[in-house]
């Protein structure tokens, strides 16, 4: 039985915090090919944490070529069971101002792109996302960030657009029609895939800019968005210092056992390797 660990998907710079111990940088090998890049193991105030840079190691992979089904596979088999996500997103409140933090509770999916699921040919299942962020979680991210001095604003959606580039500004007005907080282009893929594999996943949103609704401000660009993530990234760490010892204990959530009755295939149509391959998901 593999340890149980605290699993952070975010940039980089997280790792760079000196009360982090790295003990060790693990490739992961996982049926779906490569994770974004070595995993760092380490202990981080006496919580012992995954760390995956979601973009690798320099941000050399876009948003729609993250291979996410390696990523949450290989959280999963290093015995991670609550995710941690820390992403930049856009604002599209008023209120959202850059330099906060959001821990949004829903996610709109506008992605096309990309795999979003473990189920394939050969075994069909189906799991609920009627909540996809692990609320417990979440409640206790938010208290960490407010123990930080963060500003956090709790609930509210998070819409995933596919990304690279930033939304057109009408693109823009129709998502504040639709009443969502902030925009991201990763999240969303991350969430389906860890309701699957039986992981709690909850997001520390860094507010960057306020997408291109604002007309009185200027369009975001990029290097308004890198100005405000790395003030953010030094506060993001105090978070997690904070969130740490916190989610060591047994879950009492039902997001480990999401999957339990999902699969619907008969099991004589399923490859025995397929079934080899994801049986630390739906053993």
């Amino acid at each position: 039985m593999a340890e149980k660990l605290l699993g952070v998907i975010g940039g980089s710079g997280l790792y760079s915090m000196k009360e982090l111990r790295i003990i060790e940088k693990v490739a992961v090998e996982t049926p779906f090919g490569a994770p974004s890049d070595e995993v760092v193991i380490g202990e981080l105030n006496g919580t012992r944490l995954a760390f995956l840079p979601r973009h690798g190691v320099g941000h050399f992979i876009t948003p729609s070529e993250i291979n996410f089904r390696a990523n949450i596979f290989a959280m999963k088999k290093l015995g991670v069971e609550r995710i941690i996500s820390v992403s930049a997103v856009g604002s599209m409140k008023e209120e959202l101002v850059p330099g906060h933090f959001s821990i949004p509770h829903q996610f709109i999916d506008r992605t096309t792109r990309r795999v979003s699921t473990f189920f394939t040919t050969g075994m069909v299942g189906h799991v609920a996302l009627a909540d996809p962020v692990c609320l417990e979680a979440a409640e206790v991210l938010s208290s960490a960030a407010r123990k930080a001095n963060a500003v956090v604003h709790e609930g509210g959606t998070y819409i995933c657009i596919e990304g690279p580039q930033f939304s057109t500004r009408a693109e823009s007005n129709v998502y504040r029609q639709w009443g969502v907080d902030v925009i991201g282009m990763t999240n969303v893929t991350e969430a389906k895939l860890a309701r699957e594999a039986g992981i709690c996943y909850t997001t520390l949103a860094l507010v960057t800019d306020y997408d291109c609704w604002k007309e009185e401000e200027e369009p975001v660009t990029l290097e308004a968005v890198m100005e405000i993530m790395h003030r953010n990234v030094e506060l993001a760490q105090k978070v997690l210092i904070e969130l740490a010892p916190e989610l060591k204990g047994e879950r009492t959530c039902g997001c480990g056992t999401a999957a339990k009755y999902a699969v619907v295939t008969d099991p004589k149509k399923t490859p025995d390797k397929l079934k080899s391959e994801l049986l630390i998901l739906f053993g």
